[in-house]
């Protein structure tokens, strides 16, 4: 028997998060309607689309295969009964700001090779390296993220202290870094997927040097169509399981509690039994709920540690890059001034670490023939001012300091370009601040310290998405609609998510 048949449950908000929860619920019978105040589905997985070029505006690194086959193992399906998958070969290309450049390859022991060429013995550091990468990834994915531990008891257990043995819990990353490796190009490689994470080497805690296990011996894949595929491919899912989805429908208030809930939005008010906020949180408790109905204050909100904001460039561009890879990064030989204009003194970044991305050198479709589809994603404190001139004034740095440091000029072969930056992601996805991602990993924002999936204050009303566990990433917000929908399941009378059908 279905748990919660006959039961209605509005998700507000169709990110990642809310898509995820919304399958899991309608596989347990509720009738579950999903609705977004964009014109789109996916939250910041959105695409962009202008005059044949295709751009995935937020997310564009698909990582943690094994994720994505559970999330569509659980309905009995396989990613690839929804989209293709291509392995990408580098994985990635780092241009440092001194001429010099590494791929990173599947080809561990080219990798091992490149790597002692910057320092002997760094081959074998890395491989022990992705020993302990590997045994943290198995033991932190199975024991601490798909198993949600909000309460301080539920670490004091003989079976999680002796899962816990072993791994890195303790320290940053820099300082775990710098057990294996000296040089300061190999500790930025194995660093550099905190961008992903929203923090810095000496914010996050040791335990995501698993990412390093999912970077090099996982693989970074393209799937078909992007990450826009991706999503078209969980609301599908979506429709099959009986979901329901409306876009151009933001909240305005949520009213009543557990089986009397009205959402109410422009357009009227949606009656449920039970909410879930795909959200930002903070937007969700300020702006959707009445002070004495907020979980945290704001000086809760204000006190959090944000991951950055992002400068993006949208380009559509003539001709070929041939210098640049599908995923290409530029970093300084010395990003630590980058991260303190972050984290600590927040300011444009004078010498920025970026990001640039080239699908079409793996997918046609992105681009009209004879070009490239382009953006760059520059890390930048959130909150900082946003002005047209502020934007100006950094996209010449930006295009200078590409061609500079890869040899791609840009600058007379731009086509089309669009811009997204600190006051967008505020407007459009109402983030605290402007964040791109949500909170940051730091030590104090990680598993139990982050806010919980169910509202403190109010019955019935639950939130999924980044700012909960496990937290950012599209894979850690596929999981959080799980651990989402699990906590309505065992609030109504059932342990758990019905068993999940044989995959085909």
């Amino acid at each position: 028997m279905q748990s919660l048949s006959g039961r209605s449950v509005v998700v507000i908000g169709a990110g990642v998060g809310g898509l995820s929860t919304a399958c899991y619920l309608a596989e347990s019978g509720a009738d579950v309607r999903v609705i977004e105040k964009n014109e789109q589905l996916g939250g910041r997985a959105s695409r962009l689309e202008r005059d044949g070029f295709r751009f995935d505006m937020g997310p564009s690194w698909y990582l943690m295969p094994d994720v994505f086959e559970r999330f569509f193992g659980q309905f009995g399906r396989e990613p690839t009964d929804y989209y293709g998958l291509t392995h990408l070969d580098p994985h990635y290309r780092i241009f440092f700001k001194d001429d010099d450049m590494v791929d990173v390859t599947p080809d561990l022991e080219r990798t091992k090779a490149i790597f002692e060429t910057y320092e002997p013995g760094a081959g074998d550091a890395l491989e022990r390296y992705l020993e302990k990468s590997a045994l943290n990834y198995q033991v932190g994915m199975e024991h601490f993220v798909y198993e949600d531990r909000e309460r301080l008891r539920d670490y004091l257990d003989l079976d999680v202290a002796r899962q816990a043995r072993g791994l890195s819990l303790l320290g940053s990353m820099q300082g775990h870094v710098e057990k294996y490796f000296d040089h300061p190009k190999l500790q930025q490689i194995m660093q550099y997927t905190l961008v992903f994470l929203g923090g810095s080497p000496r914010n996050t805690p040791a335990l995501y040097n698993l990412m390093s296990h999912v970077d090099f011996n996982l693989g970074v894949w393209y799937p078909e169509e992007g990450l826009g595929g991706v999503i078209d491919g969980m609301v599908e899912l979506g429709r099959e399981l009986g979901v329901e989805y409306e876009t151009g429908r933001p909240a305005t208030e949520i009213k009543g509690r557990d089986g009397a809930f009205l959402v109410e939005t422009p357009e009227g008010p949606i009656r449920a039994d039970s909410v879930v906020s795909n959200a930002d949180y903070a937007h969700t408790e300020q702006e959707l709920l009445t002070p004495e109905r907020r979980g945290h204050d704001a000086d809760y909100w204000d006190s959090r540690t944000y991951a950055p904001s992002a400068f993006l460039m949208y380009m559509g561009v003539e001709g070929d890059v041939p210098d640049l890879e599908h995923h290409t990064l530029v970093l300084p030989t010395d990003w630590d001034e980058h991260f303190e204009q972050i984290f600590d003194e927040p300011a444009w970044p004078d010498d920025p670490a970026y990001y640039l991305c080239v699908p079409s050198k793996t997918d046609d479709s992105v681009a009209p023939e004879g070009h490239s589809n382009l953006f760059v994603l520059v890390p930048i404190a959130p909150g900082l001012e946003d002005t047209p001139e502020h934007r100006e004034r950094y996209r010449e740095l930006v295009l200078e300091d590409i061609a500079e440091n890869t040899g791609t000029d840009l600058r007379d072969r731009i086509v089309l370009e669009e811009h997204f930056c600190v006051e967008d992601f505020a407007d459009r996805y109402n983030s605290y601040a402007g964040t791109a991602l949500g909170m940051a990993h730091t030590v104090r924002q990680t598993a139990l310290f982050r806010p919980p999936h169910r509202s403190k204050k109010v019955e019935g009303l639950y939130f999924t998405g980044s700012y909960t566990t496990p937290g950012i990433g599209v894979p850690m917000c596929l999981i959080s609609g799980e651990l989402t929908a699990e906590k309505i399941l065992e609030d109504h009378g059932t342990t758990g998510l019905p068993e999940p059908e044989t995959t085909r």
